[in-house]
């Protein structure tokens, strides 16, 4: 059933070489190319497809009817077709929008992130089709502004009264190069802006420092009433919700690499003494808040002034359980209340997204563990998510368990020059999906 590699990757090849940069205006076209590109092969696959245009930028929804006919179950599938700007372009070996192979990986812009993924769902159904063998019917909404963070899809899952009994998001990948993954839980965030001020104009800092109140000090003191204490917890009032993770998931940890070799990897310093051993559960299990940026006086130029104005950004990254409504009004509470007297405190909350949490014992998550079993020879680690994809989290409002995996690598370089997957994978994935569409028919019996 599954044509030759050439052939996947010359049809693949053809999604590559549109220059879909959602952040880039000068590409709006490339983008729309793109979203057509996709509504062709629904189209082609014998399903129904339009194009919405949403926040200046298209939404393709479609649907292909399963084979089977009535009493199938319903599957929406998910996946975006826009990618990150190339640049720079001078550290690519090959053209980005030109897919490779190259020591037996596909390079290109987007072969990971995620038109791969992508170009799998689509023939996948394609080919289940051809042979009347669909079991489910299959409902497509694919982004075109994942990369900048829109919440179109959102708003349309949010919108939509079409049946979904079951979803399966690609756009994700391996635990490591070797084990594959099924991520059940991303955390949410909530991005504040924070201005304060502690009077009318800058002053002359040997003339008044000492008695008046810098912003600059201030801004620090509100910024503590949210930053984690000595042993790297955040306040108890912002981790109100959690929901802790299973046994099955903190015993998939172990196969994990440990916390040091993932922060010396990254080139990064532990936050505290415990930050290694408990890497894992602190960036997908725990809420945690990080300072974004910080402006104020002069950082720069030797200048002796004592500002009365400072900024900042700060974000908190929500456990799977908590709820932006519940979790943003403490924050501020607590930014306020550490404020000293004398400054003003000004707080906006600049954009949130929603935790997402799917309980793997679901009978569609087992279903699909086993068929990545079956084709890959490895059932997929339970995994947390640090990030937020906030598509997941509309689809568990709406009680549609979400499947979250992927065929990409640790060292597939998402949103860098030269990114890449194995070779192997895109057939691999194939087979994969394929493998899953069949057996989530059961869910229909």
């Amino acid at each position: 059933m599954i044509p030759s590699h050439e052939v996947l990757v010359d049809e693949l090849a053809e999604l590559i070489a549109i220059p879909s940069v959602s952040a880039d205006t000068t590409h709006a076209a490339d983008v729309r190319a793109a979203a057509e590109w996709v509504a062709d092969r629904i189209r082609s696959a014998g399903g129904t497809a339009e194009i919405e245009e949403r926040n200046g930028r298209p939404l393709v929804v479609g649907e292909v009817a399963a084979s089977t006919g009535n009493g199938a179950p319903t599957l929406l599938v998910y996946a975006h077709l826009d990618v990150q700007p190339p640049d720079p372009l001078e550290l690519w070996e090959s053209d980005p929008w030109t897919l490779v192979e190259r020591d037996s990986m596909l390079v290109a812009r987007g072969v990971a992130d995620d038109k791969g993924h992508l170009y799998m769902l689509l023939k996948a159904t394609s080919l289940l089709v051809e042979a009347g063998e669909l079991p489910v019917n299959v409902r497509f909404a694919i982004d075109a502004e994942e990369e900048v963070g829109g919440h179109s899809v959102v708003d349309w899952v949010q919108e939509d009264a079409g049946r979904a009994d079951i979803a399966l998001v690609l756009d994700g990948g391996y635990a490591t190069e070797d084990l594959p993954a099924f991520c059940t839980a991303l955390r949410g965030i909530c991005y504040f802006h924070v201005t304060v001020r502690t009077g009318e104009r800058d002053l002359h800092s040997g003339m008044v420092g000492g008695a008046a109140l810098p912003a600059t000090h201030a801004l620090l003191q509100v910024l503590a009433g949210v930053l984690p204490g000595v042993d790297g917890s955040v306040p108890e009032a912002l981790r109100a919700g959690i929901v802790p993770p299973s046994k099955e998931e903190v015993a998939g940890w172990s196969t994990l690499p440990d916390g040091a070799t993932e922060l010396a990897a990254l080139g990064a310093r532990p936050a505290d003494a415990q930050a290694a051993e408990k890497f894992h559960e602190r960036t997908t299990a725990q809420p945690s808040v990080t300072v974004n940026g910080f402006e104020g006086g002069s950082p720069r130029l030797q200048k002796t002034v004592l500002p009365i104005e400072a900024q900042a950004n700060v974000s908190i990254r929500l456990a799977p359980g908590q709820q932006t409504s519940e979790i943003a009004p403490v924050f501020e509470r607590l930014l306020r209340e550490a404020a000293p007297q004398g400054a003003t405190v000004e707080v906006e909350l600049w954009s949130t997204g929603e935790p997402g949490y799917v309980d793997p014992r679901t009978p569609a998550i087992q279903i699909a563990l086993d068929a990545f079993e079956h084709v890959l020879g490895e059932r997929p680690l339970l995994v947390r998510s640090g990030g937020s994809i906030p598509v997941v989290a509309a689809l568990a409002a709406r009680g549609v368990p979400a499947i979250v995996t992927g065929f990409t690598r640790p060292g597939s370089q998402l949103h860098s020059p030269n990114e890449n997957i194995p070779a192997t994978a895109l057939d691999q994935g194939l087979e994969t999906t394929i493998e899953v569409l069949r057996r989530l028919g059961a869910l229909g019996d």
